[in-house]
């Protein structure tokens, strides 16, 4: 399930590893480009909690390679679509894709992992070698043959689908392919509020910073669209190495403590990508997706030991809104650096880590659903 969730998420970063082919090949302003990141973040939004509350009533294993087929087929689509109507309709398919798989592949992966946060911390690593291999697949495909080669980025979608058809099979047999045992505990609709309003923080910072940094990293430190290229590696691979860290973390410090800290580190790093110039701008970048990826499986067991008996509905949530509210976000930042300049539209990004940190004030960690009576709140 880890190297299929790779293969998915290859294209939630694949939009933004795009951008700079649009806007060199197709002219696009930056408005224009972060509006392809809208497309592929809205309908996802909106239909992703939908897809959460169905899983919660059946087991839809099916759901794991049809959403890795549309999530494909729709990048594919969108380098040979020949107006940007079209590339928008691409890149939303590729959305709806997404939404579809993540909220059932989260909750068969806890149902593998048995609520341990380090083996949901294995699945979620799978999501972000998938973004990190995103710029190098595209600039493999692209850079080579243009936008017009991008039906090749289809090829880790079919490994996808026939991963998570045995995926699917193994959920669907232990859910008796039927509806889904409701788990025992109260929901705290409260503190998932709060939780969700820290996740939204997250992911304007990290789309903003996924959508603009190989545009502005070259002006920083010089050369040209590999050095945007590189940026837009660190920042996913840097990713891989926070979430690991994450899991093993709040093993030791618990969930809630990491979390905190993570955001904190996240306020000065970004201020580092934005400020500093030179070479130590990418050190910055690594650090701020250190800040920003730490959190993140974190963030789907919180949510789901905050709503123990709508985990779908949780993981949707938790899940849709780590990437589609920063795509909604998007457009105002392109719209804001067209008016003024890429620099003065980052600056925002700086503050949201540390918004998301007061959010998260006397929030106590959730109890794991079936914990014993010995399980005390930190």
């Amino acid at each position: 399930m880890s190297v299929a969730h790779a293969c998915v998420d290859v294209y939630q970063g694949a939009v933004a590893a795009l951008v700079p082919y649009f806007v060199a090949e197709r002219a696009y302003s930056y408005a224009a480009a972060s509006g392809v990141v809208l497309a592929a973040s809205l309908l996802s939004s909106l239909v992703q909690p939908v897809f959460g509350a169905l899983t919660d009533r059946w087991a839809m294993p099916w759901l794991l390679p049809l959403g890795a087929l549309a999530a494909g087929a729709g990048v594919a689509l969108s380098g040979v679509t020949g107006s940007y109507a079209l590339t928008l309709a691409a890149v939303a398919l590729s959305g709806v894709g997404v939404a579809a798989y993540h909220p059932e592949a989260a909750r068969a992966a806890r149902a593998a992992a048995g609520g341990s946060h380090t083996a949901m911390g294995r699945f979620s690593l799978g999501g972000n070698v998938g973004f990190a291999l995103a710029p190098l697949l595209v600039a493999a495909v692209v850079a080579v043959g243009g936008l017009r080669a991008s039906p090749l980025l289809v090829l880790p979608a079919l490994l996808g689908a026939a991963l998570c058809v045995a995926a699917g099979r193994s959920a669907g047999s232990r859910a008796g392919g039927g509806a889904v045992t409701a788990a025992s505990g109260r929901d705290d609709w409260p503190s998932f509020l709060r939780l969700s309003g820290a996740v939204a923080c997250r992911s304007v910072v990290f789309v903003g910073l996924s959508a603009f940094v190989s545009l502005y990293v070259p002006g920083r430190a010089g050369g040209g669209e590999a050095a945007g290229t590189a940026a837009l590696c660190v920042l996913y691979a840097g990713g891989a190495v926070g979430t690991v860290a994450g899991g093993r973390l709040a093993e030791r410090y618990g969930r809630l403590a990491v979390v905190r800290r993570a955001y904190v580190l996240a306020v000065v790093a970004v201020a580092g990508v934005v400020l500093v110039p030179g070479p130590a701008v990418y050190g910055c970048v690594a650090l701020a997706s250190a800040g920003l990826y730490v959190p993140f499986s974190l963030h789907i067991t919180l949510g789901q030991d905050a709503l123990p008996r709508r985990v779908g509905t949780a993981s949707g949530v938790t899940l849709g809104l780590a990437v589609s509210v920063g795509g909604v976000a998007a457009p105002a930042l392109g719209a804001l650096a067209d008016a003024t300049s890429l620099r003065t539209a980052l600056l925002p990004l700086v503050v949201l880590p540390l918004v998301a940190r007061l959010l998260l004030w006397g929030l106590r960690e959730p109890v794991p659903a079936g914990a014993g009576p010995e399980a005390q709140v930190r």
